[in-house]
């Protein structure tokens, strides 16, 4: 296999993607990354360094220095786990150069585990992209990896999202405000939409690619939006209960403004009245 791959970098139809452009293509332990799909990913395992075979073809007028070649995977924008190997070697302008070597594994088994979209690019010699082929791979690391602990995070803040939803439905304790508590429904659907990608990611179910985990969260957070937009208003509401202290703040400051006009018109009558030492009391000179 790892032969086969080798030889099908050399392929005309393989080598040049696009004409006077600079181009990548690559197989691990045998196998093309231009083929790898969902039903057909590139196996990484860490228990067994993978064999790498990388052709770059220079199709400008000027020629490229390769630094390094980076593997890596991401989810919903996040990198969990990528790969950084040193390789410095020159491609001449309008030709190809192929270069084959030997990628550690081991630290996969804490990083990742499950169907993950990734890519293989060449970098050059400031850290730039020179060119990049994609891959669907298929990671067998653990479960309590750093991918499976945030998926268990993700679950365990979407339930607490849930269970404060509900809590507040069964209370009755929801805002009266329709878009309010529609809000309040949105977080937990997006939580929900994330936990399924992550889930069916690990169980090697669905590949979470850029369009399929996308289609998936905006899906379960439009439905729990509408949910809570549509949800009946509550009887006791919490607007209802702002209202109420607004209420008993008034009616308090009006009452102080009361007892303080009654204290003014005491203090005005007992300055008005006179008493002369001597006299009886109302009488006055």
């Amino acid at each position: 296999m790892v032969v086969l791959g080798s030889i099908l970098l050399f392929l005309p139809g393989a080598v040049y993607g696009a004409s006077g452009g600079i181009t990548v293509t690559a197989s691990v332990n045998g196998h093309p990354l231009a083929g790898s799909s969902a039903t057909h990913p590139v196996r990484l395992s860490p228990t067994r360094a993978a064999t790498v075979f990388v052709r770059v073809t220079d199709g400008t007028s000027r020629p490229v220095d390769v630094r390094a070649v980076d593997l890596q995977g991401q989810v919903v924008g996040l990198t969990f786990f990528a790969f950084d190997t040193s390789v410095n070697f020159k491609v001449k302008a309008h030709s190809s150069s192929t270069l084959g070597f030997a990628l550690d594994l081991t630290a996969l088994k804490g990083e990742a585990s499950g169907l993950i979209p990734g890519s293989l690019s060449v970098l050059g010699s400031q850290d730039e992209v020179v060119a990049s082929e994609e891959m669907v791979s298929d990671v067998r690391g653990s479960i309590v990896s750093v991918y499976g602990l945030f998926g268990l995070g993700l679950l365990v803040l979407t339930l607490l999202a849930l269970l404060a939803v509900l809590w507040a439905v069964a209370r009755q304790k929801l805002p009266a405000n329709r878009f309010r508590r529609a809000l309040r429904f949105l977080v937990p659907g997006v939580g929900v939409g994330l936990v399924l990608v992550f889930s069916l990611s690990a169980l090697r179910v669905w590949l979470p690619s850029n369009g399929h985990w996308l289609t998936m969260f905006l899906v379960f957070a439009v439905a729990f939006f509408a949910l809570g937009y549509l949800t009946p208003t509550p009887l006791g509401s919490d607007d209802d209960e702002d209202e109420d202290e607004d209420d008993d703040d008034e009616n308090q400051a009006h009452q102080g403004e009361s007892s303080g006009e009654a204290s003014e018109k005491r203090t005005v009558a007992g300055a008005d009245t006179v008493r002369i030492p001597g006299t009886a009391p109302g009488s006055v000179r």
